[in-house]
């Protein structure tokens, strides 16, 4: 009986907050089709995975982790990153997942470990201690690649542009 109410659980989890996951599969991605994908196969190895999920209250840091490395797997396997503009999607049932196009480009220039940094702690608003068990790093590690990505985002949104 428990195995059925934990099943519940992350059914309804994984539901309530699907366009969050969406939202960072396509700031990763930056395609619609990719990032329904990943979500898509993060769901089914959830699923398929959920009895190994031994604390239920570990389940959102335990599903991103999840999700993250989808996503980490899917860009080494493309072995590049493109970057839409959120007004290239086309319309559907998703509104647009990402911040201004500038600030996209920006982080998406950021060594991998500090992009996934910085789209954990302001696109899925994660406390740095949920980022450290997302990603399996000690949370000093986050804090310095967090404060260190921010520090590279200043400087390279204050410099002028050059057209």
């Amino acid at each position: 009986m428990k195995s059925n109410r934990k099943e519940s659980g992350l059914v309804s989890y994984l539901l309530e907050n699907q366009t969050r996951f969406y939202r960072l599969a396509f700031s990763y991605l930056g395609h619609r089709e990719d990032a329904l994908d990943a979500v898509q196969t993060a769901v089914c190895r959830a699923l398929e995975k959920q009895n190994e999920l031994k604390n239920e209250d570990a389940l959102k840091t335990w599903f991103y982790r999840i999700l993250v490395n989808t996503c980490t797997d899917q860009l080494r396997r493309r072995k590049r990153v493109v970057v839409v503009p959120p007004e290239a999607l086309d319309e559907g049932s998703y509104d647009d997942p990402l911040p201004d196009d500038d600030l996209t480009g920006k982080i998406a220039a950021l060594p991998p470990e500090i992009q996934t940094v910085v789209r954990l702690r302001f696109f899925e608003e994660l406390s740095l201690q949920e980022i450290a068990a997302v990603t399996g790093w000690n949370e000093n590690t986050v804090k310095t690649r967090l404060y260190g990505g921010l520090k590279k985002l200043r400087v390279s949104l204050e410099e002028p542009t050059h057209e």
